[in-house]
């Protein structure tokens, strides 16, 4: 964790945490957002851990947070943040494809989605519309989305894995990048059995009959939403 102290003149600028765990990727951002008037970066974190800590710490206005942290999913961590700092906004800046992860993150408890691809300028509008009290989206996605909001249904495409929970979700994802039931519950703070559990849950909603068919199905979908 690293806490950026603001030099200059007096004008009040919208405090801002960047949370990714690659250090290239928050040092271009800050340096973009470090040219905004109106903008300063109060600090950077590699994982929710050290943004949790920063949080409380520095007292940021908004987060900028990728889905992928390597303690915890982004979709709990985004939680986390609502419960215990419900006044924080949250825009994530993901390299995910945003059909499915938008739906969530929102759910959760962001206020915006933004591609890793889409460019600086693309980043700032994103983060002064949520800074304004808007959410962000692309214009492609956002009709679809506010269509979900307003008690609508999700795209065909996704019918089946937007009907997984959350924590189901979580687990579909990392199966989808080849982890262990060990693994996944290291990665998610749960045990063995409980692993398994989402994973017969998963595999009855997306009905699917084996455990290797879960797997391909998982990889297939996950290659799928890469950029």
């Amino acid at each position: 964790m690293s806490a950026h102290r603001h030099q200059g003149g007096t004008k009040q600028r919208r405090r801002i945490l960047i949370v990714d765990d690659h250090p290239m990727t928050r040092r271009g951002m800050a340096q973009l957002i470090g040219q905004q008037d109106d903008l300063e970066i109060c600090g950077e974190a590699g994982d929710a851990v050290q943004a949790m800590t920063a949080i409380s710490g520095l007292g940021p206005e908004l987060v900028l947070a990728d889905v992928s942290l390597p303690d915890k999913h982004g979709l709990e961590f985004i939680k986390d943040i609502k419960a215990l700092h419900p006044e924080v906004l949250i825009l994530v800046v993901s390299m995910h494809e945003e059909s499915l992860f938008a739906e969530r993150a929102l759910h959760a408890g962001a206020r915006g989605y933004l591609m890793k691809n889409e460019g600086g300028e693309k980043l700032i509008e994103a983060i002064r519309a949520v800074l304004e009290g808007k959410l962000y989206l692309s214009p492609s996605l956002s009709a679809s989305v506010l269509n979900v909001f307003a008690g609508g249904r999700r795209r065909s495409e996704d019918t089946l894995i937007g009907s997984l929970t959350d924590r189901e979700f979580e687990v579909f994802q990392l199966v989808g990048e080849g982890l262990t039931t060990r693994e996944i519950g290291d990665r998610l703070r749960m045990g063995g059995k409980t692993v398994e559990t989402h994973r017969l849950h998963i595999r009855e909603k997306l009905d699917v009959k084996t455990a290797p068919e879960l797997m391909k199905y998982a990889i297939r979908w996950a290659s799928s939403r890469l950029p």
